[in-house]
């Protein structure tokens, strides 16, 4: 377990015993903190610390500098950031894009590990805290973080794109039925199972350290066990969550972007209007993002909620109604093809580089390469997300969910609407010359029945998106520029509702007539500085829950089983059982395990809002200043607001197990 020298304990007071004196008692005279051995810390949910919660002004002042600074270079010159962002964009595609593709592909075998190896019993809250959710609440809400403007405006375009322009290496024609298939296997493979480990390393950190460990829900706190909490705390900490803070700014506005472009187009095929241009673009942008501060200053959260919930339905009875009125027997042919294939293809398409030649290059800088980016951009969004619903899952549950559902469901998404798509196109309906990869959901859905009300409801749907998005991914960057506050001000919140209609009509500008390569340049450079940020990461997780209680727990079952038998074979042959003893020296089972090392000791110490330690009575759970320890001392223990989500009753929330003591 740990390389570190062995530590011996002090012994117990002249006339009493290890048998004698209560265990508890016996881990007071050995001095552990709280009288508490660390692998019997049942672990520390955030809530439990005494946190002072307040704008960090180097957070949030330059990031706010900088951004401003950038909308203001958008706007004032636009043609050089055009040729930098451009520019940028060529060196990062021919010398990260490798990169991008590793993280990727190392961020799905990561957490497999970590899902299936002696670290998936470990929870992500307390020892037997149940889920603060039911299964199915879970499911569908992990459902909700895959719905989202990407799938409406990329649900029916990537799949045409590839069908018609075919992908290097799988060799079928492009327009060919063969091709209906491997288009659609692409395209699951930039939305299935690479993006969702992305999703799911930044959760389970941000999970593991909020409700484990009881650190605020940062970026940064994540590192604690690589640089140490005060540079986690300090100059580093803060730059951490600075690139973090940038990444969501750039992914979700990305976003807007394109559910901006998708919009205007539908005005122009729906309503008959002429072509509106950037200035029309950033007009829709300017509306929506209005209607996102109006609901943000006006505190309509529970109104947010409804609505996200309820745009979540009519996403759902969009694709039921193509599903039927489309080529039904065809949509379920393709689901197990598209399936099997993915499985069958997907180490080839992790390969799929500038290795193979020109157009493999080509293919991974404008697709593959951009969707990497893209989603490490919005990994600190949903994960943190992610990280809130998953309370009390097992590591086991949190990756074998969380890689499978949503990603399962972004694809079934592909399924119907690619594959409707690609159908039409191939018996005649001519998609591809609709209009760009904006008009071809309209263009698809306008060759169906009642193509007029289901275009309008696509719109209707993809704005509520923008809104929902909008608000959610601006108390994600309020937490992280608040020292992880759950519900930041609603000024802050606002203000960086307001840099994501900015940056995305700057996105809008610096692509010009194509407003779309604008968006992928910018999105693909600002998220460079945070893979490597992931990249570290996933060591320092991983460093946490080497020193786990339940880790340490294991180790010393393991060491004392076999330390155990051995003396029991050498002793006794076959005739012995185990009991369990005081044994000092070798036969101990923590011989080689240092339990005071700062390592495992310090993270479990209670500290007030100034840092100083507090007496905790572990007998009664309460601090010495009288209050609780289960955190009701504060106004909100599980504030539950979430991106794009049903939410539940506030009724649902779990109850904690009294048995339980918190160290």
């Amino acid at each position: 377990m740990s390389s570190t020298p062995p530590h011996s304990p002090q012994p117990p007071e002249p006339g009493t015993s290890a048998r004698r004196t209560k265990p508890r008692e016996v881990l007071r005279q050995i001095n552990y903190p709280h009288g508490v051995h660390p692998a019997l810390v049942p672990g520390l949910a955030v809530e439990d610390q005494k946190l002072r919660y307040g704008t960090d002004k180097v957070v949030f002042l330059v990031t706010a500098a900088l951004i401003v600074a950038f909308i203001a270079w958008g706007v004032l010159s636009t043609e050089s950031l055009t040729v930098a962002s451009t520019a940028a964009l060529g060196w990062v595609t021919g010398n990260a894009g490798w990169f991008f593709t590793g993280l990727s592909t190392a961020a799905v075998l990561f957490m497999l590990v970590v899902g299936f190896s002696r670290t998936g019993r470990i929870p992500l809250g307390m020892d037997d805290e149940k889920p603060e959710y039911s299964f199915f609440s879970w499911l569908a809400m992990l459902f909700a973080a895959g719905m989202g403007i990407g799938l409406m405006f990329y649900g029916a375009s990537e799949p045409l794109s590839h069908f018609g322009a075919g992908v290097p290496g799988f060799g079928a024609d492009p327009g060919s039925e063969e091709m209906t298939v491997y288009a659609l296997v692409q395209t699951a493979f930039h939305w299935g199972l690479n993006p969702w480990a992305m999703y799911a390393v930044v959760g389970a950190a941000v999970a593991y350290g909020a409700y484990r460990r009881g650190r605020p829900p940062l970026i940064s706190r994540i590192f604690v066990p690589l640089i140490g909490q005060r540079r986690a705390e300090g100059g580093l900490g803060r730059l951490i969550d600075v690139f973090a803070i940038f990444a969501t700014l750039f992914g979700t506005a990305a976003s807007l972007g394109i559910g901006a472009l998708q919009i205007a187009r539908g005005l122009e095929l729906v309503a008959g209007w002429g072509p509106l241009g950037n200035g029309g673009l950033i007009v829709v942008i300017a509306v929506l993002t209005a209607a996102f501060v109006v609901s943000a200053v006006s505190g309509v959260a529970r109104g947010i909620r409804y609505l996200s919930s309820t745009n979540l339905l009519l996403a759902f009875l969009l694709a039921l109604f193509v599903f039927v009125a489309g080529p039904t027997v065809l949509i379920l042919d393709l689901v197990p093809a598209v399936f099997s294939t993915y499985l069958q293809e997907y180490l080839w398409m992790t390969g799929q580089t500038g290795g193979w030649g020109e157009d493999s290059t080509a293919f991974a800088g404008g697709w593959t390469v951009f969707y990497w980016a893209w989603w490490l951009s919005w990994s600190p969004f949903v994960g943190m997300f992610i990280a809130k619903i998953s309370r009390g899952r097992t590591l086991r549950q949190f990756v074998t969910v969380v890689l499978v559902v949503p990603s399962s469901m972004c694809v079934l998404w592909f399924v119907v609407i690619g594959g409707t798509s690609m159908y039409l196109q191939r018996t005649g309906t001519d998609l591809a010359a609709a209009g760009g990869q904006e008009a071809a959901l309209f263009g698809m859905l306008d060759a169906l029945p009642f193509g007029a009300i289901t275009s309008v409801l696509a719109m209707l749907i993809i704005a509520i998106f923008f809104v929902t998005s909008a608000d959610s991914a601006s108390i994600v960057m309020g937490t992280l520029s608040q020292q992880g506050r759950p519900e930041p001000t609603r000024a802050i919140v606002v203000f960086w509702g307001l840099c994501l209609g900015g940056i995305a009509a700057v996105m809008m500008l610096v692509g010009g007539d194509d407003a779309l390569t604008g968006m992928q340049n910018l999105v693909t450079v600002s998220a460079l500085p945070f893979a490597v940020i992931v990249a570290f990461l996933m060591v320092s997780f991983y460093k946490d829950l080497s020193s786990d209680p339940a880790t340490i727990r294991h180790e010393f079952a393991v060491t004392a089983v076999r330390k155990a038998v051995i003396h029991g074979i050498e002793e006794h042959g076959d005739d012995f059982a185990l009991q369990v003893e005081h044994a000092p020296g070798a036969r101990a089972a923590g011989e080689t395990f240092d339990s005071h090392h700062p390592d495992v000791t310090d993270w479990y110490r209670r500290v007030d809002e100034n840092g100083e330690e507090l007496d905790l009575s572990a007998e009664t759970g309460s601090h010495a200043d009288g209050s609780p320890a289960d955190g009701s001392h504060r106004e909100e223990a599980h504030p539950d607001r979430a991106p794009d989500a049903a939410h539940l009753d506030p009724d649902e929330e779990h109850a904690l197990d009294p048995t339980v003591r918190r160290p």
